[in-house]
């Protein structure tokens, strides 16, 4: 197959939602408004330091929600790996190891900018396996290096599980991740749209 000739032109990308560590947008080709429909959210207390759930720090869930917590407390579910002010779409990009990424509410006080929060997000991971963000695992929010992928419809591809394991058979593989399309090795028959400072996927046909 030539170089610049793949077979199919990707439109849109979406990734599968798995259980708790839902999908969002911030993947796709074309964005969707951040805080959607099963985008886990965090609630910021009044009062809190603006820097709620800042880099490193951890998160434990509470009726239906997320709240920041102790890293060394037994009940904390997820690390932040980074943490953003301002709405996702068009936000930078959430660390390849991401596992899900929780919406930030804010919070306005009025009186005081330290006891008030603006809404951002947190690209969590994480604190034990499953870690659906990585590789090839068919979840997360990111796509990454080593990702699969499935046809949905005709345009539109979903990440799959590499193995096999998931619902629907993996039918590309994300090889390389370039900054434009010539980028891409000749062997390229789909292109992703994967956001960052590369973000073109090149995919390879497996079936």
């Amino acid at each position: 197959m030539g170089h610049g000739a793949p077979r199919t032109a990707l439109l849109a990308l979406a990734l599968l939602a798995s259980g708790a560590t839902a999908a969002l947008s911030g993947c796709r080709a074309q964005q969707q408004p951040a805080g959607a429909a099963g985008t886990p959210s965090a609630h910021v207390r009044p009062g809190r330091d603006p820097t709620f759930l800042a880099r490193g720090e951890c998160a434990g869930r509470n009726a239906g929600s997320f709240t920041e917590i102790s890293c060394w407390s037994g009940e904390a579910v997820a690390r932040v790996l980074a943490r953003y002010n301002g709405p996702r779409p068009g936000g930078p990009r959430c660390p390849d190891e991401t596992d899900f990424v929780l919406h930030i509410t804010a919070v306005d006080q009025g009186a005081s900018e330290a006891h008030s929060a603006p809404e951002g997000y947190a690209c969590m991971r994480n604190v034990q396996p499953p870690h659906p963000g990585d590789p090839g695992m068919g979840g997360g929010p990111v796509t990454v290096t080593g990702d699969c992928l499935y046809t949905q419809r005709d345009g539109v591809v979903k990440e799959t599980a590499c193995d096999g394991s998931a619902a629907h058979a993996p039918e590309y593989r994300i090889t390389d991740r370039v900054g434009a399309r010539p980028e891409c090795p000749p062997s390229t028959d789909l292109y992703v749209q994967v956001g960052g400072g590369a973000p073109v996927g090149c995919a390879r046909r497996l079936v």
